[in-house]
């Protein structure tokens, strides 16, 4: 009997070690995950979002509490697995979007689309910005039908706040199948930080959003996102001396000239784009590149004007006319009328102020856009 009773005893402990042995293992396995296993018992929702160019509305989302991820790509087209090239012909009926994955226990989705509204200007059926044609159209894809009612309660809130003098024209759409954009394209404010806030400000997004809601509350939820601002991520004094070379700080910061003949890309041959060294924001082509026998970079043209700024210059006993990088204010050179048919300008840059992208880099650089200037 004792023996029985013994035999008993021994057993139970056995599988209690057992057990106590297997929830020890789960949870090392678990924090060896990373948490893998108390993540998977979340409860999460969807919501997605078009605002124009995803790389503009991925990045505010990402920085909310309670939202897990954000995925840039593209729905409500009817090309399956569409690429960049696919969507940006305007032919797929795809718009770029944001894919965001939430704990409702923490945000709620009203908030979120709340937050998307601060992103975009809601007016606007034509594309968002700089950027134009029904790919860069704004819409709400719900995923149920208290999303929907959420959406368009919103909608009808944000139309009578008074702050744009033109209809809402965001569409409020089922969601339908979403399709993650290429990978240069995910944590595109992350891994091109300069040129996103250049790219973001010079399309005149960020001017928006300061001019119409700054200071002003989400009117449902009273939540401020993190205020925009055009020259936060440009560096200062400090950074940039640490940054660039003596030299490069000299041209762009005190308008100094390099030596002809002596620099680095005055006879660069390669095919590529130039872009601003302070903030990546694309400034001339090697299409447009020529020689002017001046010991400068020279060009007929900037990809877009709208990126350079011109000034009078009176300095030296002379008058000329100055050019700056619009996003950094960077010095770059002068523009001059003695240049070649059709266009008859010469744009004479100092290479200091300029970074060189080949042609065979750019998609890995982030400019993928500008590979359609050399096919």
């Amino acid at each position: 009997m004792n023996i029985k009773i013994i035999a008993a005893a021994l057993i139970a402990v056995t599988a209690a070690f057992a057990l106590f042995g297997m929830f020890r293992r789960e949870s090392m396995d678990a924090r060896a995950n990373g948490g893998e296993k108390i993540m998977t018992a979340i409860k999460t929702d969807k919501a997605t979002f078009a605002g124009g160019c995803f790389w503009c509305i991925e990045g505010p989302f990402e920085k909310i509490d309670g939202v897990i991820s954000a995925v840039a790509g593209y729905t409500g087209g009817h090309l399956d697995d569409p690429s960049y090239e696919d969507v940006t012909s305007g032919d797929t009926g795809h718009l770029e979007a944001v894919q965001v994955e939430f704990d409702p226990d923490k945000v709620s989705y009203e908030t979120l689309v709340e937050v998307f509204w601060r992103q975009i200007d809601p007016t606007d059926e034509g594309g968002q910005f700089a950027d134009r044609g029904t790919q860069y159209a704004t819409a709400i894809f719900y995923h149920d039908e208290n999303q929907k009612k959420t959406a368009e309660a919103s909608k009808e809130r944000l139309g009578k706040l008074g702050v744009f003098n033109r209809p809402i024209a965001t569409a409020i759409r089922p969601a339908e199948k979403f399709y993650p954009a290429e990978d240069y394209h995910q944590d595109y404010y992350k891994k091109n930080h300069a040129r996103y806030n250049a790219y973001k400000a010079a399309s005149g997004r960020t001017g928006f959003i300061d001019r119409a809601w700054k200071g002003c509350p989400l009117p449902r939820t009273g939540v401020q996102p993190p205020e925009s601002n055009r020259l936060a991520d440009i560096p200062g004094d400090d950074e940039l001396k640490e940054r660039l070379s003596a030299l490069q700080y000299e041209v762009i910061r005190r308008n100094a000239t390099e030596s002809p003949f002596d620099n680095e890309y005055w006879n660069n041959k390669r095919e590529g784009i130039y872009v601003d060294v302070v903030t990546g924001e694309p400034l001339f082509s090697s299409k447009d590149k020529f020689d002017s026998g001046t010991g400068w970079p020279s060009f007929t043209r900037p990809i877009d004007k709208s990126s350079i700024v011109e000034k009078k210059d009176s300095t030296h006993g002379m008058v000329r006319v100055e050019i700056r990088s619009k996003a950094s204010d960077s010095h770059l050179g002068h523009v001059f009328a003695d240049g070649p048919a059709p266009e008859g300008t010469r744009y004479c840059v100092n290479s200091a102020a300029l970074k060189f992208v080949p042609v065979e880099d750019l998609e890995k650089e982030g400019y993928p856009e500008y590979k359609r200037l050399f096919e």
